[in-house]
């Protein structure tokens, strides 16, 4: 393995096990990427220094200078979901994929790698070698198949959960511009529902997981300035770190597992946040926010219409955070404060 190279790190796993401090001084690269939401989350709690990219590592890698060697780090919930994950994204990369799989001690050499780097990361880190080619099943748009279920998690596509795991693998197929149950999986249509506002959804190209997006607790820190501007986020928790810069104060998250992500994420930050939920929870990730948050469920209708609603009421300019809550909630009888941290 030449030094001096650039690994991309996947999930908050390698962060929170201190995956990310054995790999660096074993294989001594010039810089992590860190791929992801969750992940960068995981980074920041870490102070690991890293240069943090939002998109899919597969995209990530594609997005390397000609000739650089893509190393890819991640740590699965299984060995089998692991090697899955390596397997989709050396499937759609352009060049062969080194994948260090902690959860399996294994370095893989997907599609080609040369035999000689993969072979000396894995003895410096001390782990076993296996050599892939990846299938393209994973590139048909008639049909995806998630692998490395546990039955009962929750399954997303684009960051929207659509359904509960029931068996190994969930199995999705395109339908009338939706989205159909092929096998092991239960749809939930109010997640379909979300994930088809923004148009039909491809799914040769749609970012599936399963099970929560993180295991470990948030770091809460202390509060920040509660001045300043708020930002909304509607079902999209993916999008949170591009929608917030300096001067927010707070978050307006409209869904239950979007508030559950958007809370843990903002929980480091010390950024309160203002959950608009209905009570169709899926366990995502812990519950955590800081202080001068409040979560509620609404009593009339669903968060999605309520949530907007809310929204709309959110000054453009800077404002004084704990002064908008309070008049948010003055004389609301459609919804009911289920946590308060102020």
């Amino acid at each position: 393995m030449p030094e001096g190279c650039t690994i991309i790190a996947h999930g908050p796993e390698v962060f929170d096990t201190g995956d990310i401090v054995t790999v660096s001084a074993a294989l001594l690269p010039e810089e992590f990427i860190v791929a992801g939401v969750m992940a960068r989350t995981a980074a920041e709690e870490s102070g690991f220094p890293c240069r943090f990219n939002s998109r899919p590592p597969s995209h990530v890698i594609r997005h390397l200078p000609p000739g650089t060697d893509a190393w890819l780090l991640n740590r699965g919930k299984t060995p089998a979901s692991g090697e899955e994950f390596g397997r989709i994204v050396a499937s759609r990369c352009d060049r062969p994929v080194y994948h260090i799989e902690c959860s399996s001690r294994t370095v893989y050499g997907w599609n080609g790698a040369d035999t000689c780097h993969t072979e000396e990361a894995a003895h410096r880190l001390g782990f076993a070698v296996a050599y892939r080619t990846a299938d393209v099943r994973a590139q048909d748009n008639c049909m995806r198949e998630i692998r490395g279920c546990i039955p009962g998690e929750p399954v997303f596509v684009n960051g929207i959960v659509v359904g509960s795991a029931t068996g190994n693998t969930a199995v999705l197929a395109p339908e009338n511009g939706g989205l159909r149950a092929v096998s092991g999986i239960t749809l939930k249509p109010h997640g379909i529902e979300k994930l088809l506002r923004n148009g039909p959804v491809n799914l040769r190209n749609a970012w599936c997981k399963s099970g929560p997006v993180r295991s470990q607790s948030a770091q809460v820190a202390e509060r920040r300035n509660p001045s300043g501007r708020i930002t909304v986020i509607d079902h999209a928790a993916c999008d949170i770190y591009s929608q917030m810069d300096a001067t927010t104060c707070g978050v307006v998250s409209i869904g239950d597992d979007t508030t559950a992500v958007c809370g843990h994420i903002c929980a480091h930050l010390g950024i309160p946040i203002f959950g608009v939920t209905d009570g169709d929870a899926d366990t995502v990730v812990d519950h955590s926010c800081c202080s001068g948050s409040v979560i509620v469920e609404v009593t009339e209708g669903r968060d999605d219409e309520k949530g907007l609603e809310i929204a709309e009421t959110v000054p453009t300019a800077q404002c004084h955070w704990d002064h908008w809550v309070s008049t948010t909630l003055h004389n609301r009888r459609d919804i009911r404060i289920v946590r308060d941290a102020r």
